[in-house]
Order: C-alpha cells, then sequence, then structure tokens
C-alpha cells in the first residue's frame, strides 16, 4: 500500500467547539454507547493503577503535594512578577515574547505570522491551549494546513473531533474503531494490529515534519528564573516540531510559570506519576531561546504567546483561584466515576471531567456551561489525586450557587425551597410531622399501580428520580414510631 501524503489527506470542515450546556442529552446518549462505555472502564483503570503502582515507591508523597501547591500559591499570589521577569529573561535570551487578551488575538497573531512566513503547513505537538482558543479551525479558515503529530491527537483529527480527555485525546477509541478510521480515510487496508497501524501513522506524519516551516507547541511549565520552557511528551514528535521548522512558536496561558529552575523538580515528580503512572516521560525539552550558531540544532526563531482568556478574572476570586494551580495531568478524569461513565465529549468542552467542570465555565463563562457545575457526585474522588490538592469539590458548590444566583427564573423557587427545609430542619416537631404526612404519599407514588406512575410522572422530582431507578418506598412506620412503642 502507497502512503499518502499529510497534505492529501483531506480534513472534513473544521468543527465547531462543542456546547457545554448540552451536558444533559450528551450525557445521556453516551450512556447507551456500550464501546465507548467499555473503552473509558478500561483506561481509566489502568491509569488508576499505574498511579497507584508509581506513588508506592514515592515514601513522602503528600509532602511532595503540599509543596507543589505551596509553590503554585507562591506562584499566583504573585503572577505579575512572574511574569515581568519571564519575559525579561526570555528576551534576553532571544526569544520572542508576545501576549494575547482573548483566543481569537492568539488564533490571528498565529495565523499572520505563518502568512508572513509564506507557510502553508504548521506541525503541531499535544497542546490543550491551542485545542482551548480552536487554532486548528482558525488555521484552516486562513487556507493553511494545521497538522496534529501526537498519535491520539492525529487520530482525533483524522476523525474530525475533539480531544476526550486531557492526556488521552483518544482515550474512547478502540482499536478497532482506529483501524476502520484508517481504511476510510488514508485507504489502509483493514488491520488491527497496533504496530503496524502506528508505523502508517508515522510515515505519512514524517513528510509533514520535513516540509513544515512552523511548528506549534504547548508548555508545561516555564521558568521565570531563567526564561526557560519545558515540554513532556511520551512519542518524541514534540521534540521534532519544535526542533525541525525554521520556527517555533510556543503557547501558554498565565499560570504555567514557575518561579525557580529548582521547582521542576516538584513537578517532574508530580506530574508523571499522576498523569500516566510514569516514574518520568519519554521526552523532556526544555528551551532557552533559539539556536546560537547556523550549524547547531532547533529553530532560528523562539515565540513565547503568553494566553489571558479569562485567566485573569479567574485570578481575582479567591474561591476559584486555586483552579489555576492545575498542571493538567488528567488524574481527576481518570477518578471521577461520571467521566468514566460518560467520557470527555459528553461536557461539550476541551477540558472535560472535574477540571473541566470547573474551568470550563469560568473561561466561557457561567451561562455558556450551566450544568457542569451539577456534573458531578461531589464524592471527593478528584480532590483526593490531585497532585496540588485543588479542591475541586469546593469550587464545584461555589459554582453551583453562582448559577443558581445569576438565573432569577430558577433561584427564587430555590431559595424558597431551602428557606423551607431550612425552618423544618430547625424545628423537631415540624419535621417529624412533615415526615409523618409525607409517608403515606411516598408509599403511593412508589407503588405500580397506573395512578402512582400518573403521579411520578407529574412530579419532576420523582419522574427524574423514578425515570433510571425504582423510586423506594418508605416503610409504613418510622424508626423513631417503632422505638417508641417497643419501650413504651
Amino acid at each position: 500500500m502507497s502512503v499518502p501524503n499529510n497534505k492529501a489527506i483531506q480534513h472534513n470542515a473544521p468543527i465547531a467547539h462543542l456546547k457545554a450546556n448540552d451536558f444533559k442529552s450528551a450525557s445521556q446518549a453516551a450512556l447507551q454507547d456500550a464501546p465507548l462505555r467499555r473503552a473509558l472502564a478500561k483506561a481509566t483503570a489502568t491509569f488508576k493503577q499505574r498511579r497507584l503502582g508509581a506513588l508506592e515507591e514515592v515514601a513522602d508523597w503528600e509532602a511532595l503535594r503540599t509543596h507543589g501547591r505551596a509553590i503554585k500559591d507562591e506562584t499566583l499570589s504573585r503572577l505579575d512578577h512572574h511574569l515581568v521577569r519571564f519575559v525579561d529573561q526570555a528576551t534576553a535570551r532571544g526569544t520572542q515574547v508576545h501576549f494575547a487578551a482573548t483566543r481569537e488575538e492568539a488564533c490571528t497573531w498565529i495565523a499572520d505570522l505563518a502568512e508572513r512566513l509564506d507557510v502553508k503547513t504548521v506541525v503541531k505537538s499535544k497542546s490543550m491551549t491551542t485545542e482551548e482558543i480552536g487554532l486548528n479551525a482558525a488555521l484552516e479558515e486562513r487556507g493553511l494546513h494545521p497538522v496534529e503529530t501526537d498519535l491520539g491527537e492525529w487520530i482525533i483529527q483524522l476523525a474530525n473531533e475533539t480531544p476526550s480527555h486531557i492526556i488521552v485525546p483518544a482515550i474512547h477509541k478502540s482499536r478497532e474503531s482506529v483501524a476502520k478510521l484508517f481504511e476510510e480515510r488514508l485507504g489502509a487496508e483493514p488491520d488491527l494490529d497496533a504496530i503496524r497501524l502506528t508505523q502508517l501513522a508515522r510515515e505519512i506524519l514524517r513528510g509533514s515534519y520535513l516540509e513544515a516551516e512552523l511548528g506549534v507547541s504547548g508548555i508545561n511549565f516555564a521558568i521565570a528564573e531563567t526564561g526557560s520552557f519545558l515540554v513532556l511528551e511520551n512519542e518524541g514528535n514534540a521534540r521534532l516540531t519544535t526542533s525541525l521548522p525554521r520556527v517555533h512558536v510556543a503557547i501558554m496561558g498565565i499560570e504555567k510559570l514557575l518561579p525557580r529552575w529548582e521547582d521542576l523538580e516538584t513537578f517532574l515528580r508530580l506530574l508523571p506519576r499522576s498523569g500516566t503512572g510514569q516514574h518520568l516521560t519519554s521526552y523532556q525539552s526544555i528551551f532557552t531561546g533559539p539556536k546560537r550558531n547556523p550549524e547547531d540544532e532547533g529553530p532560528e526563531e523562539v515565540h513565547v504567546l503568553i494566553l489571558d482568556n479569562g485567566r485573569s478574572k479567574i485570578l481575582d476570586n479567591d474561591v476559584t483561584r486555586e483552579t489555576l494551580a492545575c498542571i493538567r495531568c488528567g488524574a481527576c478524569l481518570n477518578a471521577c466515576p461520571v467521566y468514566a461513565q460518560v467520557g470527555g465529549h459528553a461536557y461539550g468542552s476541551v477540558y472535560p471531567g472535574p477540571i473541566g467542570a470547573i474551568l470550563t465555565p469560568q473561561l466561557a463563562g457561567s451561562k455558556e456551561a450551566v450544568p457542569l457545575p451539577g456534573a458531578s457526585s461531589l464524592c471527593g474522588a478528584c480532590r483526593d489525586v490531585c497532585p496540588v490538592k485543588i479542591d475541586i469539590p469546593r469550587i464545584l458548590l461555589h459554582q453551583r450557587n453562582e448559577v443558581t444566583r445569576k438565573l432569577p427564573m430558577h433561584a427564587p423557587f430555590e431559595r424558597l425551597a431551602m428557606k423551607v427545609f431550612a425552618r423544618m430542619a430547625r424545628t423537631p416537631g415540624l419535621w417529624h410531622g412533615s415526615l409523618t404526612l409525607a409517608r403515606p404519599f411516598l408509599r403511593f407514588a412508589a407503588g405500580s399501580s397506573l395512578p402512582s406512575r400518573a403521579l411520578r410522572r407529574m412530579i419532576p422530582p420523582l419522574a427524574a428520580w423514578s425515570k433510571k431507578r425504582s423510586l423506594p418506598a418508605p416503610a409504613r412506620h418510622s424508626f423513631r414510631q417503632r422505638y417508641r412503642r417497643k419501650n413504651s
């Protein structure tokens, strides 16, 4: 079989950003997708097991988490100072630093640069920040050809989808679905062998590396002390993306900074173990400016584009600020029982799972992501596994309160209901009396007769509860009543 050139691969029209307000319907559809749920169950279980194995060899894991969070808190409390220092140090070493307030500014700047360089093919390594701003669609609208080089991201690009996991973008894909995709899009022969499928992708992507003059990457951590930045990966594609093209553009959110070089040690122990269960990622590439001499390896120009896109607003809020401590390891997704059932696409955002449930409403606005703070059981598993101890349940509760407060059509009813509940809970006689009156009603509603079923459909809380499960019928007499009768 001849290997097609990456340019010859016709991608579909750029996909629109998914809608975070569609979580309810999207999650219901995901629950009916048996292959998706099998793939999610297998992958998340594997990552959880690997993480536990990696942590067994770290005697001071909790102390390490505490230290990592302290570094992040220090950085965020003086972020303006660290940003200025990073810019000064990076500029002194030949890096060109730029700022973008919004996603539109960031996409426009990169597209303009590509046009000034007169390039058509842009190779990209995996970057959640470029997914956040919709860079691929913006470049394609300008007639440019972005090529994802991470295998999972490339598969997602071929399928015209968005990533469904922060670390493993194609976690929802089975080997069978990837083989079918390669057959349909690349003309490959039907083959379920993972090694041969990977080899085919490698052969196609090699051509893109050689012809591209612009490489785009993300940044895992930037060091204010030296003006350097670090890119972590396991495939080697990021190293090729950032070293072969003549120009390298690295894009990062303002929160990716660390104050000191020595801080890297902490996060190089936290991130791989939390994300993939590795002791260390396969490739750690540190960049400090462009190459110095013509005979050196590396790009002739290095640009760092620092993105705000709503982060300053998050920083200003005392409750939500810790969201910016996230190091994008994906551990909270692997631990979350909701994510394990519905996958990443149900969240309608490039940031799925627990971290997406708190980050997306803050970046996109709460009105654009109303259901996401409610997409959690508040079990606390995400908080327990977070390497920098972000209290995600606390932020979720804060955002639920914000959603209720900002939606007046629902707020009066909810406030009235909670006031009534609070009054009843503080008054024992009223509480027990109301339960006594409600007991026959609930026993009737839980029945199997036609009137009982009709009643459940008429009352929203009962209808929602009993749609997928049986409504439990309370006992005829409460424990308190039985206890009093027995001891009277």
